[in-house]
């Protein structure tokens, strides 16, 4: 990551979901997940001339974003609102004795594996605000869980709040300690997911169904399924009784499924257990 210089610019005032912002916007890093961060911003409220990013290997949309008044490795200001660092973890200690003493600025990081403490120690006792977002975010669908440094205030964590519901969801964490299974359970797991929609598809295969037909069913019940689950005001469980029939085909599937010594609940409980524990081996390693 190329130095970073700041520059004196003249201070913006912008608005996003009702809330006042002095200075703009930092955006350091804008691969997928900082691109998807920026194209919510500007379906909102945020203008181009208001955001600052920093990315050594920028995108035609970004260059394109430029001319519309996107400030792009074009220095720092002085003060901005908030700074989010979505840089990847092996180069954030490069990034951040770059970023100290931008003004009254929350620092927001994305990144895993590195503790409010260690983000500290570069920027400074002022608020810090960690957040593990997940790959659906791309699409707007994701869910994103926060939790602060004792310096972010209520206002500072309703800021990062507004932000990050441009790509979906948030939820508060209690402690920075929840990071680990937060990271295991809704941060890895769109991988999860998607090795099931393989899984289901491998199966109708094996059942005689020919392999498009078969990833496209089950592609289209996963998404069709999650999407029930997220809008129906009933619960998982509540949802699954409602399908199943006694004695019929759905229960008899699901008497192996749900088998607690050979099925799902033990294989996904050691699946987010492993997960979990190498975020902990991982963190600020």
């Amino acid at each position: 990551m190329t130095p970073l210089h700041r520059r004196c610019k003249p201070p913006s005032v912008m608005h996003m979901g009702g809330l006042k912002m002095d200075g703009g916007l930092v955006l350091v890093g804008c691969g997928k997940m900082g691109s998807a961060m920026l194209e919510g911003w500007l379906a909102g409220d945020v203008q181009p001339s208001d955001v600052w990013i920093l990315e050594p290997y920028p995108s035609d949309r970004l260059k394109a974003l430029q001319a519309q008044g996107l400030h792009l490795n074009d220095g720092l200001p002085d003060a901005p609102a908030l700074c989010m660092l979505a840089v990847k973890p092996q180069y954030m200690k490069e990034a951040l004795p770059q970023l100290k003493g931008m003004g009254h600025t929350v620092y927001l990081s994305i990144a895993a594996g590195i503790s409010l403490e260690t983000l500290a120690q570069e920027l400074g006792n002022g608020p810090i605000i960690r957040a593990m977002p997940n790959t659906p975010a791309a699409i707007g669908r994701g869910i994103t869980a926060i939790v602060g440094n004792a310096a972010a205030t209520p206002k500072n964590m309703q800021l990062a709040d507004d932000l990050l519901q441009a790509i979906g969801e948030t939820i508060r964490l209690d402690s920075e300690d929840q990071m680990d299974a937060v990271t295991a359970l809704s941060g890895s797991g769109p991988a999860y997911v998607f090795h099931l929609i393989e899984t289901m598809a491998a199966a109708g295969i094996a059942e005689g169904l020919p392999a498009e037909m078969a990833t496209k069913l089950a592609t289209a019940t996963v998404a069709g399924a999650g999407l029930l689950a997220a809008q129906s005001d009933e619960t998982a469980t509540q949802l699954r009784v409602n399908v199943t029939s006694p004695a019929g085909t759905t229960e008899a599937g699901l008497k192996v499924l749900m088998n607690e010594n050979v099925g799902l609940p033990p294989l996904v409980r050691k699946t987010i257990k492993a997960a979990a524990d190498r975020s902990k081996a991982l963190r600020d390693s």
